[in-house]
């Protein structure tokens, strides 16, 4: 061999990378492999290739026989058993070959010799040239796994080589693809040749012979990265995407909180007039993003999630995670979506199985329910929400309300009214819903509570007792006022004699002084009715005298 060898090799190392140590062990294991191919080769043999001046040596590796039959047996007890898939049966092992490694632990018990042949001839050569491009292959694999191995979940960016019903490739950087399978394309989109596309790292192996990197358009960590890509704030940390629910082609919805004072987390995402929303539907080819602002509390995420949907009223079982949400009766096809969709996606990002009805359905549904003085004789939840509905929740063992804080802070008042709670902060209400509080340090809050509770009850009935008593008094008032104005009872029968003798309703004095608006309301309607009454005994007065007039032209004739 000449120098050219070794030249090659090292520009191979810095064409593909490839130590050359490896490239050497490989042409090591080539000549080797030629070696076993030429008439009358020896059984066990090993190659030394210098790796300056690539001069080799082939030496015969003389066993004893004890060795070869110890290193044998223990080859045979390593070897895996097959199984006919003809016959079902399990096969015989065959003869294994002894690896060189392990043989080399007992060089200092073999012989060798040497058997370097004066030419390998062309089948071996071509035996050569197998292996070495064969290592080379492994070598550019074993490189490419270990730096992608890292980078599973990283949004990278590719062009289009090849695309057709069964896969898409992509390429990543010189030497390197990716496969796109048909299981994680979008159903919308076309992967035309040489167009670029941006996607997610779900897999990196290093089996096979096809490419060992599996990418995905349909992943939802594809939302988060292209996010992360426009908005600032994300890639510093002060916004965070807690949760996604996507339908890839379809609907996605996000749900972001912010880690820092003063950062809108919708605003931050959606940009200045929308731009970087924009930005990632288009690289989505159009699909549908909801941005929903992250919230602690179930009952408002859920709501919020039901977006752009509007909600009346959300009824949280902690125990069995579901919520039922109340919605107008117009706004319950737009909750429920196309084909169920928006409950779905909400049901997917909030972990809460959610039960959408209008609000006919649910106060249908609660006029069935029987409640009685306020007893538990069903398992639901005690409360009575602002509304005047019974919460429908199930009650917590032991206890007579669900495990909401603002019902559990209940059991300490006389009653089950929701409101009596109005008046309290968050904290305070937590406080009274902790069974482990002191009774002594939360009796203030109880009082000022039930304060409040009484005022504004007292306020309310207050206002209907005035709303009541607003017409009698206006009639005083306008009684008092009037200086010659004949009482109302006296004035109406003035005007039902002056009607009986003239068979006319006489007319108030213009220059009489109005009386009030309701009292003028009630006279006018009682001036009708007693005009009506005064016309009726006319009319039976007249048909009573012509009767009598009739009688006795009868008698007369």
């Amino acid at each position: 061999m000449s120098r050219e060898i070794v030249e090659a090799i090292r520009g191979l190392e810095q064409e593909k990378g490839i130590d050359a140590e490896t490239l050497m062990g490989a042409l090591e294991d080539a000549l080797l492999s030629a070696y076993k191919k030429t008439p009358g080769a020896a059984k066990y043999a090993r190659v030394d290739l210098d790796r300056d001046t690539a001069d080799f040596r082939v030496f015969e590796l003389i066993l004893p026989p004890e060795l070869e039959e110890k290193l044998m047996a223990q080859a045979i007890e390593e070897q895996e058993q097959t199984i006919d898939p003809e016959t079902g049966e399990l096969r015989e092992p065959e003869e294994p070959e002894l690896d060189p490694e392990l043989i080399a632990p007992y060089e200092d018990q073999i012989t060798t010799r040497d058997v370097t042949p004066d030419d390998f001839g062309r089948i071996a050569a071509q035996t050569a040239k197998q292996v070495i491009l064969q290592r080379i292959r492994e070598a550019e694999r074993h490189m490419m796994f270990e730096e992608y191995q890292d980078r599973v979940g990283e949004l990278i960016t590719g062009i289009i080589q090849q695309s057709d019903n069964r896969y898409t490739l992509v390429q990543l950087r010189e030497r390197v693809e990716a496969l796109l399978p048909r299981s994680e394309q979008v159903w919308n989109e076309r992967y035309d040749h040489g167009m670029r596309v941006k996607a997610v790292i779900t897999e990196v192996n290093a089996e096979g012979k096809g490419p060992g990197i599996v990418v995905s358009r349909r992943n939802s960590e594809l939302i988060k990265q292209l996010f992360e890509l426009e908005v600032p704030e994300i890639a510093d940390a002060l916004v965070e995407i807690v949760g996604v629910a996507r339908e890839p082609g379809y609907r996605s919805k996000i749900a972001v909180i912010s880690h820092a004072d003063g950062v809108d987390p919708v605003g931050a995402c959606v940009g200045p007039r929308g731009s970087r929303v924009r930005m990632v539907v288009s690289e989505l080819r159009g699909e549908k993003i909801d941005i929903i602002p992250y919230n602690e509390e179930p009952a408002r995420f859920v709501a919020k999630a039901l977006s752009p949907a509007r909600v009346r009223e959300v009824l949280v079982d902690d125990e069995k995670r579901e919520a039922t949400v109340i919605v107008p009766d117009d706004q319950l096809s737009l909750a429920i979506g196309r084909e169920g969709q928006n409950a779905r996606l909400a049901a997917k990002l909030t972990g809460w199985k959610v039960d959408i009805k209008s609000e006919t359905e649910f106060s249908q549904e609660d006029d069935e329910l029987t409640y009685e003085d306020g007893e538990d004789v069903d398992g639901r939840c005690a409360a009575v929400l602002s509304a005047g509905r019974r919460c429908p929740n199930a009650s917590l063992q032991g206890s007579r309300y669900c495990g909401l804080p603002q019902h559990q802070a209940l059991a300490r008042f006389d009653t089950n009214q929701v409101t009596v709670l109005s008046a309290l902060a968050d904290e305070e209400i937590q406080r009274l819903a902790d069974p482990d509080a002191n009774e002594g340090e939360l009796q203030p809050l109880i009082e000022r509570a039930m304060a409040e509770f009484e005022a504004s009850s007292a306020d309310e009935g207050d206002a209907d007792e005035g709303d009541e008593e607003a017409a009698p008094a206006v009639e005083a008032e306008g009684t008092e006022e009037g200086s010659d104005e004949p009482e109302p009872e006296e004035a109406l029968s003035q005007d039902a004699a002056a009607e009986g003798e003239e068979g006319e309703v006489a007319e108030a004095p213009e220059d009489a002084e109005a009386p009030a608006d309701e009292e003028a309301d009630q006279a006018a309607g009682a001036d009708e009715a007693l005009a009506e009454d005064a016309a009726s005994e006319r009319d039976e007065a007249e048909s009573s005298e012509e009767s009598e007039a009739s009688a006795q032209d009868s008698e007369a004739s």
